[in-house]
């Protein structure tokens, strides 16, 4: 479900008064074709967003492939028909959803992969940590690529952190939160075996295993399984976490791992536009 409201409003913010280069230099009347083309090989996403921007301005947009296909550098996503001066109106806010859906999409489809290479069960999840205003878009991207979408916001379920615990310890936190909702899932930080199985045995959903080493987050999930508690939680993992080393905390038991990387240092795809 695209946010109509959100996408226009990029138009807007691209050509608050007009663009006025085409407007001087382009036919009101003038119709064109163009094509979108992938410059290097990704994990398409964003077309959906793009083609209502060109579709809004009165252009006709087809996608040549779906959101979500690998595909090889130099291929056509899609091609676009309709007045000049709206092709290009709508051109840079369409390569730049594209662009950064796509970067997002790609490192995701990387890091599953290599999850479940390691574990089949795990699963990989961006974080809250996504571009003020663009979390709904860098999310659906991230499940585009093969990721879980994790929170939304803060509103979504309880997720009790190191800071919380500062002010409140495990047992009354969790407490406190079964009182306030039933209806939302909890989750609690641990940041060693011992908080693991104190949050556990508290009635957690999910344990967060933060900031911990493959062999730390292996000795924990060791640990709750000896007290009989491995199955009554979910175990997520996040914090440390890279390429390099995401295969070795999936193997250690994670059943979700957790990346802020996939939403803050996005690597966008190259794509261009070209008059045909």
């Amino acid at each position: 479900m695209i946010d109509r409201d959100q996408l226009i409003g990029f138009l807007h913010e691209d050509a608050p008064y007009g663009d006025i280069t085409s407007e001087a230099l382009v036919p009101a009347d003038l119709q064109t074709r163009a094509a979108i083309r992938a410059k290097e090989p990704c994990v398409i996403a964003g077309l959906e967003e793009a083609a209502f921007l060109f579709t809004y301005l009165g252009v006709a947009a087809v996608a040549a492939v779906e959101d979500g296909a690998a595909i090889p550098a130099g291929t056509v996503v899609m091609t676009v028909e309709g007045p000049a001066r709206a092709v290009l109106r709508a051109e840079r806010p369409a390569l730049n959803l594209i662009g950064r859906m796509s970067g997002i999409a790609t490192a995701t489809r990387a890091a599953a992969e290599s999850a479940r290479a390691a574990n089949p069960a795990a699963r990989v999840a961006p974080t809250r940590k996504t571009a003020p205003g663009l979390r709904a878009l860098d999310k659906k991207a991230a499940v585009i690529g093969g990721g879980e979408p994790h929170r939304f916001s803060l509103s979504d379920m309880f997720l009790i952190k190191d800071n919380h615990l500062a002010l409140v310890g495990i047992e009354e936190a969790v407490r406190r939160a079964k009182a306030f909702s039933r209806y939302h899932r909890i989750e609690v930080e641990a940041e060693s075996a011992d908080d693991a199985v104190r949050a556990a045995r508290a009635g957690a959903d999910i344990v967060l295993l933060d900031n911990m080493t493959p062999a730390g987050v292996a000795e924990a999930v060791d640990v709750l399984r000896a007290a009989g508690l491995r199955d009554r939680v979910t175990i997520e993992v996040s914090g440390r976490v890279t390429a390099e080393t995401l295969a070795a905390y999936a193997g250690a038991g994670a059943d979700i791992i957790s990346m802020g990387a996939l939403t803050h240092t996005v690597k966008n795809i190259d794509v261009g536009l070209d008059i045909t």
